[in-house]
Order: C-alpha cells, then sequence, then structure tokens
C-alpha cells in the first residue's frame, strides 16, 4: 500500500467517523429547534391572543415580601470586588436584602476592598482556613453562617441568591426572585455575557453561546420537565429547597467535591421534587433588553480553555459519576446532552485532521500525485446532509446573537464558531488530563474584569 493510499483510507475513516457523529449530534439540536419553535408558535395562538405577554414590572408590583440573602464567594478578588458591591448596592431595587460575601483568612487585600465597602447591608464572612479551597466550600461556609445568622436575628431569609464578584446585577432581580420564591425551589435568570472589545474572537464566541443557550435551550430544557441547572449567577434558591438539601448532606447543601456544583445544584433540587424554572422576561412591554445577569467572561485562550475545561470536566466526567442518569425521559435526554462535550470535541478533531489529510493529497495531486480516491456514497451523501445542517445551525447561531447583540455581532458570530471550536478541543483534553488525575483540588478560578464605569448603574434605586 502506498503512503497516498494510506493516507487517503485514514481521511476517509476519519471522515466517516465524523461525518456520523455530527449527523446525530445536528439531528439532536434540531429537535431542540422544533420543540422551540413549536412551543412558541402554541403560545401565541393560544396564551397570548387571550393574555398579554409578561414583564418583569407587571410580575413584581406590589410590595416585597422577604428578606432576600445574595451569596458572593470570593478568593484573590481585592480588584474587582469593590467595585462589584458598591455597583449592587446602588442597583438592586428591593428594600430588604444583606449580601454575604466569602474571603479567605489569607487574602487580606480581598477583607480589606470588602470592608471598605462600609454598608450594613454588607457583611465579610471569613473562610477559617487557607484559600483557595473550592467554591463549593466557601459557599457551604457561606451557608453556615446564614444559618447563625438567623438564629440570632430571629428571621430567616427568604431565598439564597448566587453572584459572582464581577457580576454586573439587574435592579429588578431581588423582586423578581421575591415574587417566585413561593412557586420553585430554583430560580434561573438568562446570563447574558458583555463584549469585550478587545477580545473579539474569545470573549465574543461566549455572547454566542450563551444568546443561544439562555435563548432556547433552557426553554426548551423547562418545556420537557428537565430540571433547570445553575449558572452560578443570577440565580435564586428557595430558603426550603436548600435547606432539603442542607439536611441531606450534613448541613452543606453545595457538592464540596464539585468543580461545578451550581450545575448540579439545580439538578439535585430538581431531584428532589421541586421545581425549577427558567425566567426570561423583559424590563417592561417594548423594552429591548430582558432581566439579566451581566458581565465579563474570560478575554484570552488559556483562561478561556481553564474555564470551559472546568465545566465540562464538572457536567460531563464527574457528573456522569455524581449524578448519574435518573429522571424522567426529558431529564435523562439533556443529561445525555450535557455530557457530549467530549465526545463532540473528539469529533472535532477527527473532521479537522480529516480535512488537513485531505488538503494535503488535493495538493500532492496538483504537483503532479495520483488523485486521491473519491469519497464512498454514504460519506458523499452524510457530507451534503451534515452541510445542509451546518447552514441551519449557522443561522441559528446568527439569529440568537442577532437578537441580544444587534447584526454586527450576529455576523461576527460566523468565523467565531472555529474559534469555540479550539477552545473546546483544547479544553476536552485539559478536563480528560484533570479528571484522570482526580479532578482539581481546590478553586480553578480564572481572573475577573468589572464592566467600565458607564456600564454602571447611575445612582441608588428605589425602594
Amino acid at each position: 500500500m502506498t503512503l497516498q493510499l494510506f493516507l487517503a483510507e485514514c481521511a476517509a475513516e476519519l471522515a466517516l467517523f465524523a461525518a456520523v457523529g455530527f449527523f446525530l449530534f445536528s439531528i439532536d439540536d434540531l429537535l431542540v429547534d422544533i420543540i422551540f419553535f413549536a412551543r412558541n408558535g402554541w403560545r401565541a395562538i393560544t396564551v397570548y391572543r387571550r393574555h398579554p405577554r409578561g414583564d418583569a414590572r407587571s410580575l413584581v408590583e406590589g410590595r416585597p415580601s422577604g428578606w432576600l440573602v445574595v451569596m458572593i464567594p470570593a478568593w484573590d478578588e481585592s480588584a474587582v470586588i469593590r467595585a462589584m458591591l458598591r455597583a449592587t448596592l446602588r442597583s438592586f431595587d428591593h428594600p430588604d436584602y444583606t449580601l454575604l460575601v466569602g474571603y479567605y483568612r489569607n487574602d487580606p487585600a480581598t477583607r480589606l476592598a470588602i470592608e471598605g465597602v462600609a454598608d450594613p447591608r454588607v457583611m465579610a464572612v471569613e473562610v477559617p482556613s487557607d484559600g483557595p479551597t473550592t467554591k463549593a466550600d466557601c459557599l457551604n461556609h457561606l451557608y453556615a453562617f446564614l444559618v447563625r445568622l438567623e438564629a440570632a436575628s430571629g428571621r430567616q431569609a427568604r431565598a439564597v441568591v448566587l453572584h459572582d464578584a464581577e457580576d454586573l446585577v439587574h435592579p429588578l432581580e431581588l423582586r423578581i426572585f421575591d415574587q417566585l420564591a413561593d412557586r420553585a425551589g430554583v430560580i434561573q435568570l438568562p446570563v447574558v455575557p458583555l463584549p469585550d472589545r478587545s477580545s473579539e474572537w474569545i470573549s465574543g464566541h461566549y455572547c454566542d453561546e450563551f444568546a443561544e443557550s439562555h435563548g432556547k435551550e433552557l426553554v426548551v430544557r423547562e418545556a420537557v420537565g428537565a430540571s433547570i441547572p445553575l449558572a452560578g449567577v443570577g440565580c435564586a434558591i428557595s430558603r426550603f429547597a436548600i435547606a432539603r438539601l442542607a439536611a441531606a448532606h450534613d448541613g452543606k447543601p453545595f457538592a464540596g467535591g464539585s468543580m461545578t456544583e451550581d450545575y448540579e445544584m439545580g439538578l439535585r433540587i430538581g431531584a428532589l421534587g421541586e421545581r425549577t424554572i427558567f425566567v426570561r422576561l423583559p424590563e417592561s412591554p417594548g423594552h429591548p433588553g430582558v432581566v439579566a445577569s451581566r458581565g465579563h467572561f474570560p478575554n484570552t485562550l488559556g483562561a478561556a480553555v481553564r474555564q470551559k475545561a472546568r465545566w465540562l470536566g464538572g457536567i460531563a466526567f464527574a457528573g456522569w459519576d455524581r449524578l448519574g442518569w435518573r429522571g424522567g425521559l426529558g431529564e435523562r435526554w439533556f443529561r445525555l446532552r450535557d455530557r457530549r462535550g467530549p465526545f463532540a470535541a473528539v469529533l472535532l478533531l477527527a473532521g479537522y485532521l480529516s480535512a488537513l489529510l485531505w488538503g494535503q493529497l488535493w495538493l500532492a495531486s496538483k504537483l503532479g500525485a495520483p488523485l486521491p480516491p473519491q469519497a464512498s456514497p454514504l460519506l458523499a451523501t452524510l457530507l451534503h446532509v451534515n452541510f445542509a445542517l451546518l447552514l441551519w445551525r449557522v443561522f441559528m447561531r446568527i439569529a440568537f446573537t442577532t437578537h441580544v447583540y444587534g447584526f454586527g455581532e450576529g455576523l461576527a458570530s460566523i468565523p467565531r464558531i472555529a474559534i469555540a471550536n479550539l477552545i473546546a478541543i483544547l479544553a476536552a483534553g485539559r478536563a480528560l488530563f484533570l479528571h484522570a488525575g482526580g479532578g482539581p483540588k481546590k478553586w480553578d478560578k480564572t481572573e475577573h474584569i468589572f464592566p467600565a464605569d458607564h456600564l454602571l448603574p447611575a445612582g441608588p434605586a428605589r425602594s
């Protein structure tokens, strides 16, 4: 067998493997699209003909009824935490809330930044160990502090809200959580990454992915009865639900050994029979934006790979072992979708290698070598079908990104697909390496950036 024939067979096998996998994944994604548009169409001709579309301001009319406690875990966040806390205090439109900010005893800079805010609604909570431990461990210390605070004050929180040290909160989010805490154990708002003009391609791909995921995926997830996983920001857990989870886990509701404790929290509460909901509402009728948590995402290749590796490792590898496959058909379907990331990376790698080999064979033919064998009828058919499905996927990505960020970002999402694929491949390799070594033993966080001043609230919100 000549080297050229060997390379051609390798390219054909890799291409067939990738083509079959991409076809199955594309059909899976197409089913999500069909359910999404069918659901929207059905609601348009039934619900919205009789009732006006909901909005946040109409939902939160009336007097707030409870005390909301916002937990913010922090390690090495002295550069952003003070600005975040001050902006949050100016922004929240709710009369009764407390910000519990966790810091480590060996991180005095973060402690001083928290204490520098000097507001009675902000409480610095020391984790009595050297950091970083895990984010879940920090959150469990914040929960234990909350239990002691409730006992000392004689009052109980209505819900626990989660945010990170770089988040830009929406004024109405606490009022939404307050209104819905009796109706659901878990409430997740959309997450909207802020565009970073210094990182159009790396940071920008998060904009594309979250626009589609939190514009469509979570909507369908809730529609088929699957639990809503928490994003770790812009989400609330009812006090009753988190107490149930804590009682089942020695007073520690957050999974201390998990890299994705927020994701697991939503699924574990759903497994208890609590309702989990995704709430996507415009601020008011005709208002273009939704009530959401906003913030910057990693803007370098290394930071993005580390973050995506943590997500892949916690959800796809560790989640398989920790959470299993329990639940109904919709739950199992979405757990399968959650865990397909590493296999998708393998398919992408196989597809790119095949394209590289075919390219080399084509170039060799231009230099006088014999033409490589043609693709088999099966492979040729799959390639044509996959190309049509790819065009549909690209159209979906453009449409959802445009809806959130405008047409310019929608067009930019096309080349960013290749960047996202590269990050996925590298992240899968890192996640596999970490999982084989037992997973990260401490908080593998990325450096945070707080939004520029022009994005911040101008003054105190109304109560």
